[in-house]
């Protein structure tokens, strides 16, 4: 049989088009190398409970369309992010608010959190912030950089916060209120029974074969289908033939605990450069568990080399430079659409990879 689409990856990107694609007519295959589908976003479930097994996901999104669509194939709870930092023993609130503020600096009001911030940011000389740090102190000032930003981001990006772009940390969000909710998004939750369940409602009735490597195998795969949907790394299509994009990645330590509550949330981020994790995922809190053990994940940031998963495209000048150069290559194979994370070499939050795919659908089937 010869499909219309050959679709590499059952990750989000590649759940949205095959389920597109199958609604429109057409005949679609999904392999994964994985012996799962949902790629990152995969979940297992251990004594009861929900495990991120690629790192925490917790979903939101200020895009109607994208909620309106992927809630056809879950039900959302209402978890609402609200890390808390750890420095060396001293809780503070994640995001950055006015409970943050109080414990640094016993300020009581807003006008006194952002005088604190404004006479750190001048006490800096920071007028054009140049790099991380300089971003970072402008936004939050120079205690609560070096307390609850410096040393988790030096682990999670291995280079000192001095090498890496200010963009990075443009995203961090700092309230003068007393707002825990992390993320500013009008949806946000986790969907009921697990994300691995979301993706295969999303793929009922389309044909899926795990455990097959496409670019070993690229040949035959190809014949079976008149276009590729590749979300693979973009350099791995191209045997790294113009070089290697460079990624961070993440190992996880998980473990069942015999208790039913070890750190009393989701996400406890260590800020401190002494201890090795970057963070603990209680994962049982992401659906309010009630079980009687809980399963822990540290995460421990690390320099990605082949063979590892790859997580955080490192978007510098180079290999910005390097991917503009694969994307120039990737536009030559007029049978193939690159897609996603790894396809686009892009840090991608969830709600952009299904807007990027429906939008691929709309140019591409429709």
């Amino acid at each position: 049989m010869k499909y219309d689409y050959l679709v590499v990856g059952a990750g989000l990107f590649g759940a949205v088009f095959a389920q597109q694609a199958k609604a429109a007519g057409k005949s679609v295959l999904v392999i994964d190398k994985r012996p799962n589908i949902a790629g990152n976003v995969y979940t297992e479930e251990v004594e009861g409970i929900n495990v991120h097994v690629y790192g925490a996901h917790i979903f939101h999104t200020n895009n109607k369309k994208v909620w309106d669509y992927i809630t056809r194939f879950a039900e959302f709870n209402r978890f609402t992010n609200s890390p808390v930092a750890n420095y060396k023993g001293e809780l503070y609130s994640l995001p950055f608010n006015m409970y943050t503020f109080n414990k640094m600096w016993g300020v009581v009001t807003p006008e006194q959190a952002a005088a604190k911030i404004a006479e750190q940011r001048a006490a800096a000389g920071i007028t054009e912030p140049k790099n991380l740090e300089e971003q970072a102190i402008s936004l939050v000032g120079t205690d609560i950089y070096e307390k609850l930003v410096k040393g988790y981001t030096e682990k999670q990006w291995g280079r000192d916060c001095k090498e890496l772009p200010a963009f990075i940390i443009k995203r961090l969000p700092v309230r003068l209120t007393f707002d825990n909710n992390y993320f500013n998004a009008t949806y946000q939750g986790i969907p009921m029974g697990g994300y691995t369940k979301m993706v295969a409602n999303m793929l009922d009735g389309i044909e899926v074969r795990l455990n097959v490597d496409y670019l070993a195998n690229k040949a035959e795969l190809d014949a079976l289908a008149d276009k590729v949907v590749y979300t693979g790394a973009i350099d791995a299509y191209f045997g790294y033939q113009l070089g290697t994009l460079e990624y961070r990645s993440v190992r996880f330590e998980t473990e069942v605990l015999d208790m039913p509550n070890f750190q009393g949330n989701a996400a406890v981020n260590y800020t401190d450069r002494e201890t090795p994790w970057t963070r603990i995922i209680e994962h049982k809190w992401f659906e309010f568990g009630t079980q009687p053990k809980t399963v822990i994940s540290r995460e421990y940031s690390s320099e990605w080399k082949k063979g590892d998963e790859p997580y955080y495209p490192v978007n510098d000048a180079r290999n910005g430079a390097l991917y503009q150069q694969y994307k120039a290559l990737a536009e030559q194979e007029k049978k193939v659409i690159f897609g996603g994370r790894l396809g686009e070499y892009k840090y991608y939050d969830m709600d952009a990879v299904i807007a990027s795919a429906l939008e691929l659908c709309e140019a591409e089937i429709n």
